[in-house]
């Protein structure tokens, strides 16, 4: 088994700039086959180095690390059934004929709710206009985000389509917490993060950091973007500007992790799937984890995704019952039951700045170099 080419070829696309930096882990089975760091954590302020244990943000795939996770656990506790209208939960969400939208329809992105608002805006609007002071990334701005969503005007039919949806994850999110009674981050931390020892992965609340007088820095945390209205690179604080203006914690972004603890915890998932953990029962994990056939033309799994017959960025080696999911900031994972085959790419590409597209050709190529190195 060798991964010189894999090598190789993430070499060459620091030097080409699709990105400053990466870490790959690859898993097979019971075994870690390959876990390195390539290039450079930082190339603003400062340059450091990318290590293996670097934090990333990883943007979108707290959508399946956190919020999905949490979801599951609720139905395993009966407290969320999939074909439950999220107006069980929320009685003014059926404004603007959003009656029929489910959990189901949410977490497979068919609920009809838009891919995404700049939020942040509105908050930033209200701030000023009101003068309200330090409402910024407070819990106040998450409680305004989320009676916005509440009477948010559906785009299509709720269940005709699959759309990405960051503004279906958000109400995910606070359907966690009016259930359980916990933020969101409390919950993972408590349910899922802590249980499984994941020492890097978290949260971070900005409203308590403010409170605390603290400056979300770390060393250990890959920097994101030179971002042009907080004027200043990010590192330690979400990237996502939504998630952002909400404190930091959202069901759709938020989250930080390294690739050992994203190991862990997708190991854990498979265990489930298997029937050799009960953290969460096998029924529920094979439902969330296959593809929703009720959707025409949809890849989209519940949380998850799969691959699509042609431009995945899982490459042309994955079949259709593996799951995966992306991150903005140049984070994936992809996971193949059949081979028992797990991939975790972590990359800080949206450092300095988010323009730089170039992941979407590297991903699927070297997602084929990882599958040749461990055929």
């Amino acid at each position: 088994m060798s991964f010189q080419a894999v090598e190789r070829e993430i070499d060459a696309a620091v030097q080409r700039r699709v990105f400053p930096g990466a870490v790959l882990l690859v898993r097979r089975g019971e075994r870690v086959f390959y876990h390195r760091a390539f290039g450079y954590r930082s190339v603003e302020p400062e340059v450091t180095p990318m290590r293996e244990d670097t934090i990333f943000d990883v943007s979108s795939l707290t959508k399946v690390l956190a919020t999905t996770m949490a979801v599951m656990l609720l139905v395993k506790e009966g407290k969320i059934r999939l074909e439950d209208r999220v107006t069980r939960l929320f009685h003014n969400f059926g404004v603007h004929n959003k009656t029929h939208v489910t959990f189901r329809s949410l977490l497979n992105h068919s609920s009809g709710l838009a891919a995404w608002r700049p939020l942040y805006k509105k908050i930033l609007q209200t701030q000023k206009q009101q003068g309200r002071v330090n409402f910024l990334a407070s819990p106040v701005a998450k409680t305004f985000v989320y009676g916005e969503l509440h009477r948010e005007i559906p785009e299509y039919a709720c269940g005709s389509k699959s759309l990405y949806s960051d503004l279906g994850f958000i109400l995910l999110g606070e359907a966690v917490e009016e259930v359980s009674r916990l933020s969101l981050d409390r919950f993972c931390a408590e349910r899922v993060f802590k249980p499984l020892q994941l020492r890097h992965t978290a949260f971070v609340d900005l409203s308590l950091l403010r409170r605390r007088g603290l400056e979300p820095v770390s060393e250990m945390i890959a920097p994101t973007e030179r971002c042009p209205w907080r004027k200043k690179v990010l590192c330690g604080e979400v990237h996502d500007d939504n998630a952002w203006a909400m404190g930091g914690v959202a069901g759709h972004a938020g989250l930080f992790s390294s690739a050992k603890d994203i190991d862990t915890l997708m190991t854990r998932l498979k265990d489930c799937w298997a029937g050799r953990s009960e953290m969460i029962p096998q029924k529920i994990v094979r439902e969330f984890l296959r593809r929703d056939e009720s959707i025409p033309e949809s890849t989209r799994a519940l949380g998850w995704d799969t691959p699509s017959a042609t431009g995945s960025s899982a490459g042309s080696t994955f079949p259709p019952t593996a799951i995966g999911h992306l991150g903005f900031t140049g984070t994936s994972i992809w996971y193949d039951p059949e081979r028992d085959l797990l991939v975790v790419l972590l990359t800080n590409r949206v450092h300095p700045d988010r323009n730089n597209e170039a992941i979407r050709e590297f991903r699927p190529f070297i997602h084929d170099l990882v599958a040749k190195a461990v055929e």
